[in-house]
């Protein structure tokens, strides 16, 4: 058994079981790719996959078993290396954050401006997605840290830290009949056609409870993945916006206003998020107490490895 074959394993499910996909993201042939996978099945005497011809369709019930145990060993092999990482060159290495596009414009230059001058030889890579997306990324070990508000919370393996709590708000072109009323309801929101995020991003599901409990439909004529799509398409008449409240800046959002919106959507929280087991080098966690900064790396670390702390009871 070596790491190559576990490799191999776990993308052979992370590629749907397309040996030849397999093959190109571990730069090797399709045919060593099926001789590792014949040389660990007859290594352990069981079958590993479920075929059809030389077509892998599935795991077998060991093979289930096994993917678990194969993605521990890869994560463990990787917490060896920023171990070591970590004492060699404390302050030097790669941080990736994965993060939605409202986060990464509008809430963390502040922590990322503060990171980068406390370590600036640390490469911080901002990759943006969907909610989902940065869960995957997190459980597949190619993200350090997750930034979302969606998704994070009861997803296999991930720990979840709040960061921080926000609300949505109205936003309408200037001279908009809405701009005028003395109190905004949710009835005059729900009577205008609305532009807002997509299903799934930046607290959606929350607009969606909130018109649904009072009974409301609302007219949602568009929907964009970030919050300045949202703006430019309010500021061409095509219909109001809902989005974060801190996405909107007077400064530059000139052509726009946003309506005091306060008590008519559910409060969101966004959270920080990391892989259950996965080792932190000491300047992820101190991003994370950036963002939140009542956490202590001790309460981070023994969060994210929970089975660890228990083993030495």
């Amino acid at each position: 058994m070596n790491f190559q074959q576990l490799r191999i394993i776990r993308e052979a499910v992370r590629q749907g079981y397309n040996l030849t996909e397999v093959a190109n993201v571990l730069f090797t042939s399709q045919s060593g790719v099926s001789k590792h996978i014949k040389d660990l099945e007859d290594e352990l005497g069981v079958e590993l996959f479920i075929r059809r011809g030389k077509r892998l369709l599935g795991l077998t019930e060991p093979g289930r078993e096994l993917v678990g145990i194969v993605e521990r060993m890869l994560l463990d092999a990787q917490n060896i290396k920023r171990l070591a990482q970590q004492f060699s060159q404390r302050d030097e290495g790669k941080l990736v954050v994965a993060t939605t596009h409202t986060q990464a414009r509008y809430v963390l230059p502040p922590m990322v401006t503060r990171f980068k001058q406390e370590f600036p030889k640390v490469h911080l890579e901002l990759q943006q997605g969907s909610p989902d997306e940065i869960v995957a990324l997190l459980q597949a070990g190619e993200a350090d840290i997750g930034v979302a508000t969606e998704a994070v919370t009861g997803a296999p393996e991930i720990v979840a830290f709040d960061f921080h709590r926000w609300h949505h708000s109205v936003i309408v072109p200037q001279g908009h009949p809405l701009a005028s009323l003395p109190v905004l309801t949710l009835q005059a929101v729900a009577d205008h056609p609305i532009i807002t995020y997509h299903v799934g991003y930046t607290g959606r599901t929350g607009i969606d409870s909130t018109f649904a409990a009072a009974g409301l439909e609302p007219n949602v004529v568009m929907s964009a993945l970030d919050s300045d799509v949202i703006k430019t398409y309010v500021e061409l008449g095509l219909g109001i916006g809902i989005i974060a409240s801190v996405a909107f800046d007077p400064a530059r959002d000139l052509g726009l206003l946003q309506l005091p919106s306060d008590g008519l959507f559910a409060e969101s929280v966004t959270r920080l998020a990391v892989r259950q087991g996965h080792y932190l080098r000491g300047y992820a966690c101190r991003f994370i107490q950036f963002c939140a900064p009542a956490l202590t790396e001790a309460a981070i670390r023994a969060a994210t490895n929970p089975v660890r702390s228990g083993a030495e009871d």
